[in-house]
């Protein structure tokens, strides 16, 4: 490609509404342009780094036996009635209706339509298993659309379906397919993390994230130093580092905390340490036994409610914080809110299940108690593991030290069971001549946002530092100078590159120096071929490679150290 026919509109400031890096970069690079809130055009350079990481996924499906097909993005309604999310997946699926009166969706997921098409034509396990992907856009109506390509509206996905006959085929077929998001994250160059998932509003009984680790990554994600337990902290389980004080009950007093109701105000008044009070939270529930209710939470001091743990353990929908009449009406007074004497159904962290000599509101204003007890003074409580993790806790699988980082989910795999196909009645003729459901994977990759994933991890202050897998072109060729020398030089390096199959961007542009160098720098190509004449009088030309230092090679030799870099990049 010639750089005087790419259409690659380069900005020299930093948009004003981008907040992220690769937003910034692929912005000012000329990847992508914005739309409207949460949707972009891929450019012609956008669209090669997407088709490249499209090309690794396709061949490494294919490879581990999966078959590529292609569902339709508008879903009727009815399948979606059919299985229970409708009106289960809330507002981010957007709803339409035809000239028909025909409701439909835009889908942000396949699970109803993979299902549909093959209960149609399962009929024996001979059948079985099965794996079927589609790489496709998505629309999901976000909230708060931000990031770019990283938290869009509209994006392309890699989404993938396994049936199988049983659940030992299913756990089999799950592993499989882990390993393959392994090998496909390594060859896109990636540094990146498998962690133990909350499965969502997708559901199912096992999952696993696969995050790319950058500062600017939206989850947070806990693991191990010593071993290779990890786990986003929606999932995560560990031992608080020091453990909550136990076995030295007391006679309760109250005490006097005028006006002085945030934690680490009321730990600094009574001279105690954060960890040892109650956080007493209240809140209502929708979903589940407890549809419509309220519920008391208790956690030590210096911990916080995940409240995805919450609302997995009482198998509720959603979690809302109680209205101040709502609090009054369980017993609570706000600012003071205890677990003794509320009204309410009380859960409670499972550090806090043999805690003694605590401080806890005491439901009355200006007061809280002394020498709390969990055993003896919130004896109804039903315990769960609801604290976050922290840095320093403790390991549940070794005992190692617990660690915090960020990163960017990019893909994730589920055990799915029979949650889909029970509904959707996909069915089929066992060994023994019996009518049986199948069981069944889902195994989701976000390519769009893998382009600004691999940006979030591969810049400098300069731009963008493409991987040599993903890179819309391999090989800037760059020429300095509008003679008639390193004219004819540059169009003979750039044939043999190009038969050589090696991508290659040619600028052949009448700009000055700087500015190809800066060009070819902020959109990232990862070799810079300098043709000059100064160079070219002694038969040499320039090599560097985007993060490297630069070489002066013969001209002859240019195409093999080419071949040579892209085959073995750094």
């Amino acid at each position: 490609m010639r750089f005087t026919n790419l259409f690659a509109p380069t900005l020299r400031q930093d948009p004003a509404d981008a907040d992220v890096v690769s937003h910034r970069l692929l912005l000012r690079a000329g990847y992508i342009r914005r739309v409207t809130s949460g949707v972009y055009d891929l450019l012609p350079l956008g669209l090669r780094v997407l088709r490249h990481i499209e090309t690794i996924i396709r061949q490494e499906l294919d490879a581990a036996g999966a078959q590529e097909l292609l569902l339709p993005m508008v879903q009727p309604a009815e399948l979606w009635q059919q299985s229970g999310r409708w009106d289960k997946y809330g507002r981010e699926l957007l709803r339409l209706v035809d000239r028909h009166d025909h409701a439909s969706c835009l889908g942000p997921t396949h699970e109803e339509v993979i299902c549909h098409l093959v209960a149609g034509d399962l009929r024996s396990w001979r059948q079985l298993p099965m794996n079927l992907y589609q790489i496709q856009a998505k629309f999901r109506d976000e909230v708060r659309p931000r990031f770019g390509l990283m938290r869009g509206r509209e994006f392309t996905m890699k989404d993938g379906y396994s049936f199988h006959a049983d659940d030992e085929d299913l756990a089999r077929e799950y592993d499989h397919m882990f390993a393959t998001y392994q090998r496909i994250f390594r060859r896109l160059g990636l540094n990146f993390r498998a962690v133990e998932a909350d499965t969502g509003s997708i559901g199912g009984n096992r999952s696993h994230e696969f995050h790319v680790l950058a500062d600017s990554g939206e989850d947070l994600i806990a693991y191990c130093t010593e071993c290779d337990y990890a786990a986003n902290v929606e999932k995560a389980i560990s031992g608080r580092a020091k453990p909550l004080a136990t076995g030295n009950e007391q006679p309760l007093a109250q005490v006097a905390t005028l006006g002085v109701t945030e934690v680490d105000a009321v730990a600094k008044l009574l001279d105690i340490a954060p960890s040892q009070l109650v956080k007493t939270l209240i809140y209502r529930v929708t979903g589940g036994e407890l549809d419509g209710k309220t519920i008391a939470i208790c956690i030590a001091g210096d911990d916080q409610l995940q409240e995805i743990k919450l609302q997995r353990a009482i198998h509720a929908e959603a979690l809302e914080m109680a209205s101040d009449a709502e609090i009054t009406e369980a017993g609570g007074v706000i600012g003071y809110i205890g677990p003794q004497g509320l009204t309410c159904p009380l859960f409670a962290d499972t550090a806090l299940q043999a805690a003694c000599d605590l401080i806890a509101g005491a439901n009355q204003n200006n007061t809280h108690l002394r020498h709390l007890s969990m055993p003896r003074d919130a004896a109804n409580a039903h315990y769960f593991e609801l604290r976050q993790s922290c840095a320093d806790d403790q390991c549940p699988h070794c005992g190692g030290t617990i660690a915090l980082a960020r990163g960017i989910e990019v893909g994730q795999v589920f055990a799915l069971g029979r949650q889909y196909t029970e509904p959707m009645e996909v069915g089929f003729q066992d060994r023994d001549g019996k009518r049986a459901t199948a069981t069944m994977g889902c195994y989701g990759i976000g390519v769009s946002r893998l382009v600004a994933a691999i940006v979030e991890q591969c810049h400098d202050e300069a731009g963008i530092c493409w991987p040599m897998a993903v890179a819309p072109f391999q090989v800037a060729l760059i020429t300095l100078g509008n003679g008639e020398m390193v004219t004819e030089a540059s169009a003979e390096l750039y044939q043999q590159l190009t038969e050589a199959n090696i991508d290659t961007l040619w600028d052949d542009r009448k700009e000055r120096p700087g500015v190809k160098f800066k060009d070819a720098e902020l959109m990232g190509l990862p070799l810079q071929l300098v043709v000059g004449e100064r160079g070219l009088k002694d038969g040499m030309v320039e090599l560097k490679p985007r993060q490297g230092e630069k070489q002066l090679i013969l001209l002859a030799d240019a195409l093999s150290h080419c071949l040579q870099s892209v085959a073995n990049p750094q």
